[in-house]
């Protein structure tokens, strides 16, 4: 008799997991329904509104926030630039683009983590008006919603023939980063007149500004290296890569860090466009607060001297 138990417990016991694990597979057009329903209960400030689980975490521009505190008090609405990108491979899904407090505008990020359906994780990204930034700029943190608006990401789905393989997307948005601690723009794989947006800003192709593209002027951009590199999000029906990380600042500048979300728009094997939502952390603030936390730290007190660097 406890041989035949024995048996059946060891049966069961896959069984049992199994039929734990049956929650269906989150596609795309789950991922999709799961960040509306998400958005559209922050708008209305009803966490009950929001598949969430019991184990959710948020953080805004690396601060831990409490169930409906933050954005689910200042958020009223979706602007005119939404972008909503999925990731059913990581699970992940991401919306870019403006969202409205109370009448004023704010560009952002936000990446959920969807496990068994519901939001385990929530990581916004948020450029506001008169937030800090970099020094002499204006604005300083570049927020500039009407250039957004002007210049939205492409709203696409390339064609089965077009589309790459993940891993080389991933390659591909990599190749930014490495280019950038090198300080050497041919590293990147990006087409010539390439455009980044930063906060809405155009700060490319312009006189006075960094260079005619987004790989130009690499060799006295002011970064020592890129803390806490993360790519969370590959979209492969839209060819868009989502990047995460801090920009660490060379030894003596007092520029300050910047942590970013960057959206890598890619066309023919190589990037067409940079948007990203960004913000500039005191050098008191952990960031990003999410793994790896190799860009997690509060500066040690000396370590930013009073000399101006430049961006």
């Amino acid at each position: 008799m406890l041989r035949i138990f024995a048996v059946l417990a060891l049966v069961a016991g896959p069984l049992a997991v199994a039929a734990a694990d049956s929650t269906p597979r989150c596609d795309r057009a789950c991922l999709r329904s799961v960040l509306d329903q998400y958005l559209q209960a922050v708008i209305e400030h009803r966490p009950a509104g929001a598949p969430l689980s019991g184990t959710y975490r948020q953080t805004e521009n690396a601060v831990s926030v409490p169930l409906g505190q933050g954005v689910w008090r200042s958020v009223t609405g979706l602007g005119l630039v939404q972008r909503r990108y999925a990731d059913p491979v990581s699970g992940e899904v991401a919306y870019f683009g403006i969202v409205e407090e109370s009448g004023k505008l704010a560009i952002v990020t936000v990446r959920l983590r969807i496990e068994r359906r519901r939001v385990t994780e929530a990581e916004w990204y948020i450029a506001r008006d008169g937030d800090p930034g970099l020094p002499g700029a204006r604005p300083p943190n570049a927020w500039n919603p009407q250039s957004l608006i002007a210049n939205p990401p492409p709203e696409r789905a390339l064609p089965a023939s077009e589309r790459l393989p993940r891993e080389t997307l991933v390659a591909i948005a990599n190749s930014y980063y490495d280019a950038i601690v090198a300080h050497d723009g041919s590293v990147a794989l990006a087409h010539p007149g390439c455009n980044r947006f930063e906060n809405g800003t155009r700060v490319t192709g312009r006189r006075g500004g960094r260079g005619d593209d987004c790989v130009s002027g690499l060799k006295n951009f002011n970064l020592a290296y890129v803390a806490g590199r993360r790519i969370p999000l590959v979209d492969e029906d839209a060819g868009v890569v989502l990047g995460l990380g801090v920009f660490i600042r060379r030894p003596g500048s007092s520029v300050p860090r910047n942590c970013f979300s960057e959206w890598f728009s890619i066309e023919d094997g190589k990037i067409r466009n940079i948007w990203t939502a960004m913000y500039y952390p005191g050098p008191e603030l952990p960031v990003p607060n999410w793994p790896p936390y190799d860009g997690n730290f509060p500066l040690p007190a000396g370590t930013i001297p009073v000399t101006v660097g430049t961006h």
